[in-house]
């Protein structure tokens, strides 16, 4: 399988980790990911250029960081989200509370990166950034109810968080938030 995807993605990161937890091997294939310009390889895979995209082995083609991650642990035997119940319903909503958070951070990038200063629009930018905040008090108050298993929500808020950090979207995320 092949996983074409950027190092500095939260959602490819959130692939690649799961795939390691798995112990599931992925050709990494990475792509330039210019919002003004799709990777021609990217393009003709996902009709979105964008990425996490995943070329399976019959060549079929999933797209999305949450379908490609429920996909790879589905084959692995639901290790990281349950099949039913209260837990898969609990972890699927962490992924999206991060998921959010890391979706409003890179728009937070886009807006104060690649726009011209003069196009930029701060309350916007600090709606996105009010956004990320709710979202981190969010995940350290569900921190008290999270018990000892490890999955996907998990992962994909330590993505999450990674970014935050790694882009300096916002100062210390973790500053007042100990869980």
């Amino acid at each position: 399988m092949k996983l074409l995807y950027s190092t500095t993605s939260p959602f490819a990161r959130k692939v690649r980790v799961v795939a390691v937890e798995l112990g599931v091997q992925l050709e990494e294939v990475p792509v330039a990911t210019l919002p003004t310009k799709p990777d021609p390889i990217l393009a003709a895979q996902n009709p979105l250029s964008k990425i996490p995209t995943l070329v399976r082995d019959d060549g079929s083609v999933l797209y999305d960081s949450r379908v490609i991650c429920e996909w790879l642990d589905a084959e692995a035997g639901n290790k990281l989200v349950a099949a039913s119940g209260p837990a898969r319903w609990d972890t699927l909503r962490r992924q999206a509370l991060a998921d959010g958070i890391a979706d409003a951070a890179v728009l937070v990038r886009y807006e104060t990166v690649f726009r011209p200063e003069d196009k930029r629009w701060d309350d916007w930018t600090r709606g996105q950034l009010g956004k990320i905040k709710a979202g981190l008090d969010a995940l350290e108050a569900d921190a008290k109810n999270v018990g000892q298993s490890f999955d996907l929500g998990h992962i994909s808020a330590v993505c999450a968080l990674g970014y935050l950090e790694f882009r300096n979207i916002v100062s210390d995320p973790l500053k007042n938030r100990p869980r």
